[in-house]
């Protein structure tokens, strides 16, 4: 083969890249790497766009990233703005390539993509690179997933599992085709500004002021704040500070970076581990690895369930989901009359991030107390959060609604007594109190 498509997806980072690894394993002469930008036009079936504008910028921010670390090893990136379906199978004919290799995506969107490109006549290598530990290693065969967190991780623990080294960047890729078309080539500049828009962030109060200081999207900002968390020591607070509500410091904030795939969790945990080498474990070192854990947990329900996780009563039995439209537009305006579940949607629209204690207040309010339908919820959340994540999303509604794993049958938090927890003095609700 002379020429192989490499297509970027939710693994947007050159370190621990098994993916991109596997493409140039494949000896061929060129390899052209290819971003396809998702449907800017796209709405929910609940009415509003898909894709809302902190989440678009912060995109943006690692696709730029992405490139001058390509450019900086002489590769280029071909940026698309047309759905992977219809762009890769063109672009494929135009250069003579017969072959794309990208991250494997357990999630039905995803994986009709890469049917779509199979059915294209196009042979499509997909690698799983998303998880801290690869599924293959498991204890048991995915298909045998224990129903619940706890035991998941008792056993992954008594077995001793460690995820894999994470892979250095390459050294150097294969050059892009010579006989790319102009016409493919265009200006990414102008492409990504036009995908960016024009963002407002109440940065003075954000928890995750993206787009200021070393705050940006990206690999070479991921490793950057991933070194600076762990020389400042915070490791060793973030159980006790991880339901804080304000301030950048009270979790790792290391989500946004993985949700784009701009930092491995492999990468992550590596240093974390390091770290504990030289200054000690802690409870709250430990605790980084057990959220980690969450994370693969999600993923490896989606490859167990697939498309049950979407339906309506997921994985539970067949029962009736109740919606209101007008309680639900309340509840994202952040206009409820409910003073910590109206603050917290008012950040989440102001700012694209989300406290993760304060995700599962607002879920729980709008399934248990406005009794909406937890996939309107979840389709909020996806259009708003810069760290918007297809399995921890879905699975944290899941596990809010109770139609997921969870034997308990779902989670109803008490807005006034998480309040009086987690905001005593009533600081949060003020900061957030008008929008």
């Amino acid at each position: 083969m002379s020429t192989v498509l490499f297509w970027f997806r939710n693994d947007l980072r050159l370190h621990d890249q098994s993916a991109l690894h596997a493409a140039c394993q494949l000896g061929a002469q060129h390899l052209l790497p290819v971003v396809c930008l998702p449907d800017m036009q796209a709405t929910t079936a609940w009415g509003f766009a898909r894709i809302g504008p902190h989440r678009r910028a912060w995109m943006v921010n690692t696709i730029q990233n992405l490139l001058k670390g390509l450019l900086d090893k002489r590769s280029q990136l071909l940026i698309l703005n047309q759905p992977a379906a219809t762009a890769l199978p063109a672009l494929a004919r135009a250069v003579g390539a017969s072959t794309i290799v990208c991250e494997d995506i357990a999630a039905p969107e995803e994986q009709a993509e890469v049917a779509a490109l199979r059915a294209a006549g196009l042979q499509v290598h997909t690698v799983w690179h998303s998880s801290l530990l690869h599924p293959q290693h498991l204890p048991w065969p995915v298909q045998r997933l224990p129903a619940v967190f706890t035991p998941f991780r008792q056993q992954i623990e008594q077995a001793g599992l460690q995820p894999a080294a994470p892979l250095p960047a390459p050294a150097t890729l294969p050059p892009a085709p010579p006989n790319v078309p102009n016409d493919w080539l265009g200006d990414p500049t102008q492409t990504l500004a036009a995908l960016a828009g024009s963002p407002t962030a109440a940065y003075a109060r954000s928890a995750f002021p993206y787009l200021q200081g070393e705050l940006h999207g990206g690999e070479a900002a991921a490793l950057a704040h991933l070194q600076q968390y762990l020389a400042r020591g915070l490791p060793h607070s973030y159980k006790r500070t991880r339901n804080d509500l304000l301030g950048l410091d009270y979790s790792s904030k290391w989500s946004p970076w993985l949700a784009t795939g701009a930092l491995s969790p492999r990468q992550a945990m590596a240093q974390l581990r390091q770290f504990e080498a030289e200054h000690g474990a802690s409870d709250g070192s430990y605790w980084l690895w057990f959220e980690l854990l969450w994370r693969d947990y999600f993923r490896f329900l989606h490859l167990q369930h697939g498309p049950a996780l979407y339906r309506a009563r997921g994985l539970g039995p067949a029962q009736a989901t109740s919606h209101n439209d007008q309680r639900f537009a309340t509840w994202r305006a952040g206009q409820t009359g409910q003073p910590l579940v109206d603050a917290a949607m008012r950040e989440l629209a102001a700012t694209g991030y989300l406290s993760n204690r304060l995700r599962q207040v607002a879920a729980s309010y709008l399934i248990h107390d406005l009794a909406c339908d937890w996939r309107a919820g979840a389709a909020w959340f996806e259009a708003q959060l810069l760290d918007y994540d297809v399995y921890s999303n879905q699975g944290n509604w899941l596990y809010i609604a109770g139609r997921g794993t969870d034997p308990r049958g779902g989670r109803r938090f008490d807005p006034i007594k998480q309040a009086a927890t987690y905001d005593p003095g009533g600081t949060y609700q003020r900061l957030w109190g008008t929008a």
